[in-house]
């Protein structure tokens, strides 16, 4: 990933000088009658299109697993073992230490915390909800459905600042040395949500390694996007489960992953992996309100991969598609606006998203001005708790489910609200 050095500032007051011309092309911007969505994740029915072949499988007949179990009975708790073969080879867990689910990890992640709050985690001394005001740290610009399960559960956050190489460690250090509160930390670790930074093994060690006051300090390390490369090079991510244990504090990382923007969104396979202690102690809660996941589903996944390196091959198949998208996300900005200070915007290896910081005071304004122009945008503030971003400047845009002539209409568009709302206020100031 590369990233512009200096966050956007205050804008070229000659700026304002473009203001009626900026004016004429957004008329003529919204007489396109334009309607295009770069608001949310989501894979294209060309990515989806890749995975049809799983609704022929497992095939009729064909419904026993590789241990002679009959997937469509009850049990298997765990999930199916040659799916969790080939994803604890993908994300560097011993198969035994992962748990293969049904579709959502963002569901594992809701339940490890309310589980927490209800019954405690190993390590702690009983509920979370016993011990007064729970504090979440997250990392911002970060992803706004980690920070809804905290609101909905009335866990306060804090906010740390990202980096290129993962929050800022010693910011997190500082919060989670003294206060018992501090139960959670999110991190996404490969190709984060929205800025596409990668948690390096320095940072990550320092996370996993850093005194906390409460013993049931918890790491949600949301791998959302291990398997995600937009470019031949596949970044590895750092293995906090075994730093975790090779540091002495075994709990405190809890993974996750899934196949949702891998095979379908709607219909795949989630996995947590952690310690044994904390397998147990999910799996122990799980027993009660499951008696198995989808096992069919999870056999037709391992049928379909055939092995890691078939996840692989089939990831590629996915580059192919969003690269260009990508591509032409950082080009249009690049040509609209490298010779001004409206903008500065990450140029990521993978992942889902475009981070962008607008001139500050000005996000909400872009996302209201392309709104009315026909193009869709995650509202400003999104990337922060509660949505709100205190300098109002950071947009996440999400290029993956329109075609790519789409992509180049609404980033050319996009560029153009940015200057609008950047001579707009140069122009008030």
């Amino acid at each position: 990933m590369s990233t512009s050095p200096d966050q956007a500032t205050a804008v070229d007051p000659a700026l304002a000088a473009r203001l009626p011309e900026l004016r004429e092309q957004y008329a003529a911007l919204q007489a396109r009658g334009l309607s295009l969505d770069l608001t949310r994740g989501k894979p294209s029915a060309e990515q989806l299109d890749l995975s049809e072949a799983l609704l022929s499988l497992p095939g009729e007949g064909n419904h026993t697993s590789a241990s002679g179990t009959d997937v469509r009975n009850y049990g298997g708790l765990a999930g199916l073992p040659e799916l969790r073969e080939i994803f604890a080879e993908l994300l560097g867990v011993p198969t035994e230490q992962l748990l293969a689910q049904d579709n959502a990890s963002l569901r594992l992640m809701y339940d490890c915390v309310v589980q927490a709050m209800l019954f405690g985690a190993p390590g702690g001394s009983g509920p979370w909800s016993g011990d007064g005001p729970i504090t979440f740290i997250c990392p911002v610009p970060g992803y706004d459905r980690h920070f809804a399960i905290c609101e909905e559960l009335g866990i306060r956050m804090v906010t740390v600042p990202m980096t290129p190489d993962g929050p800022d460690a010693e910011a997190v250090a500082e919060l989670v040395a003294d206060d018992p509160s501090v139960k959670g930390l999110w991190a996404v670790p490969t190709y984060a949500n929205p800025d596409g930074s990668v948690i390096s093994e320095a940072v990550a060690r320092r996370l996993v390694s850093m005194p906390a006051a409460a013993g049931d300090f918890r790491i949600f390390w949301d791998n959302a996007y291990a398997v995600h490369h937009l470019t031949e090079h596949e970044t590895k991510t750092a293995n906090a489960i075994e730093l975790a244990a090779e540091a002495g504090n075994p709990d405190r990382v809890l993974m996750f992953a899934s196949t949702s923007k891998v095979t379908f969104a709607g219909a795949g396979v989630s996995f947590l992996a952690s310690s044994p202690a904390n397998v147990a102690w999910f799996t122990e809660h799980l027993s009660i309100r499951s008696i198995g996941p989808d096992k069919v589903n999870q056999l037709r996944h391992a049928q379909f991969f055939g092995d890691a390196a078939g996840v692989r091959a089939h990831m590629a198949k996915h580059r192919e598609i969003l690269a260009p998208k990508f591509s032409a996300v950082v080009s249009i900005l690049t040509e609209r606006l490298a010779d001004t200070d409206v903008a500065t915007w990450t140029d990521p290896d993978g992942g889902y998203f475009v981070s962008v910081d607008v001139v500050p005071g000005t996000a909400s304004r872009v996302v209201e001005l392309a709104g009315a122009a026909g193009i869709k945008l995650t509202p400003a503030g999104a990337t922060f708790p509660y949505g709100r971003d205190p300098e109002n400047r950071n947009i996440r845009l999400a290029p993956s489910m329109p075609p790519l002539d789409e992509v180049r209409v609404a980033m050319d568009g996009v560029a153009t609200c940015m200057l609008l709302a950047a001579a707009e206020q140069a122009a008030a100031a």
